[in-house]
């Protein structure tokens, strides 16, 4: 692909800027599209005139990128949060976009780590999606804040967005990486509530003062109406996470969003050589569990999936739960497809995807899939569509959307 050239008017070539995406400190962001493929990418330009601090800022950041496995991105798509202003989304984002989110950039904040780069500057607005073959990825981006360290060295100077800063940032103390586990953490618990942790209709400097003292455990504070602040150290309700994620997810929250720098993200694990909080993240991530939409009831259950777990095994526990007998069931795979009795249940889920599968029981019930399309769109229209299943015959809904 030919590289686009800089953003000077007309020298475009084959490239057409299609709107500016943002503006920081020393530059913008574009989004060109090519003329003749179907491609589109993001283009950082700066300032024609800059500051001697903020020249080494672009330069330094051109050096990081050259010494790191950066990717030169393509058809980039809007960001994951801004989707939290679409109203159905005002309760958090699905379960999958927020495990999709936590993979993507836990794997790249772990790379930027195990290479001694600091972020300093995770929030929203630097974080983008990528469609990759038709797989959406979550990219970091905007390495103008980064700082080039040793894992232990401590670091002083104050950079960042406020709302997604460190604590140790705001009282001008040292720093290490883990300034980039509290700004994911924000991030995480915002996608999953649909707000940020602690006191967000506040500006940072006025409820740090109010939470500074927070229980290490302490993941979200809210204000009541007679001014008092209370914390809990579970996830408000409601939000889309199913049960079995919810505790993992809590106690991942607790390591990352822990007032105590020297405390966050929690010891590291000497087998794994890598802190609790990226063993936590991996542990989440690997979790085989399948959904099942139960009709009578209009409820999903979930049940965790061991490794070697029959088709049977599975079909009884449906059993326990719903009342609903084995010879009554059948299980359909996300393609519509009956799960083959031979293999473990776990054929149901895929890698890196939760699965859903439909039980058929008695008169009427329906089945569940999700895949993840281009790009996350509101529960509307989103990829979760529901295929009408009847005793003796089946009747496929097309586009029967949630």
């Amino acid at each position: 692909m030919e590289r686009p050239p800089g953003l000077r008017p007309g020298a475009g070539g084959p490239w057409e800027m299609c709107e500016r995406l943002g503006t920081g400190g020393f530059g913008n962001v574009c989004l060109y599209q090519h003329r003749e493929l179907d491609l589109k990418i993001a283009i950082k330009s700066c300032h024609l005139e800059l500051s001697t601090k903020n020249r080494e800022r672009w330069c330094h950041e051109i050096q990081i990128m050259k010494n790191s496995r950066v990717e030169y991105l393509k058809n980039l798509l809007s960001g994951p949060l801004q989707l939290l202003n679409k109203p159905e989304n005002c309760c958090g984002l699905k379960e999958s976009q927020i495990l999709s989110l936590l993979s993507d950039i836990g794997s790249g904040i772990r790379y930027l780590h195990e290479n001694k780069i600091i972020h300093r500057d995770l929030k929203p607005e630097n974080i983008v999606l990528q469609d990759v073959g038709g797989k959406i990825m979550h990219k970091i981006i905007d390495l103008g804040y980064a700082k080039d360290v040793d894992q232990g060295s401590l670091c002083t100077s104050f950079v960042g967005t406020l709302q997604y800063l460190a604590p140790e940032l705001f009282e001008n103390k040292p720093y290490t990486a883990t300034v980039d586990y509290w700004s994911f953490g924000t991030m995480v618990f915002e996608c999953i509530a649909g707000y940020r942790p602690f006191l967000h209709h506040l500006q940072p400097f006025t409820w740090h003062e109010k939470i500074k003292k927070k229980d290490p455990k302490c993941i979200f504070a809210c204000e009541e109406m007679t001014g008092e602040v209370r914390f809990s150290s579970h996830l408000p309700q409601p939000n889309s996470l199913c049960s079995l994620i919810v505790e993992p997810m809590e106690n991942w929250l607790q390591l990352m969003l822990n007032w105590d720098p020297q405390q966050r993200g929690g010891p590291v694990d000497l087998t794994l050589k890598q802190p609790r909080c990226f063993v936590l993240m991996d542990h989440i991530l690997n979790l085989k569990i399948v959904h099942i939409l139960n009709m009578t009831s209009a409820k999903i259950i979930s049940f965790l999936l061991p490794p070697d777990e029959s088709l049977h095994s599975l079909q009884s526990r449906i059993e326990r739960e719903t009342g609903i007998n084995t010879g009554s069931q059948e299980l359909l795979s996300e393609m519509g497809i009956s799960l083959d009795p031979r293999k473990p249940a776990s054929q149901c889920v895929l890698d890196g995807v939760r699965g859903f599968v439909a039980a058929h029981v008695g008169r009427l019930f329906f089945s569940y899939e999700t895949i993840l399309q281009k790009p996350f769109n509101g529960r509307n229209d989103y990829d979760q569509k529901l295929h009408m299943i009847l005793q003796h015959n089946i009747l496929t809904l097309c586009n029967f959307n949630l």
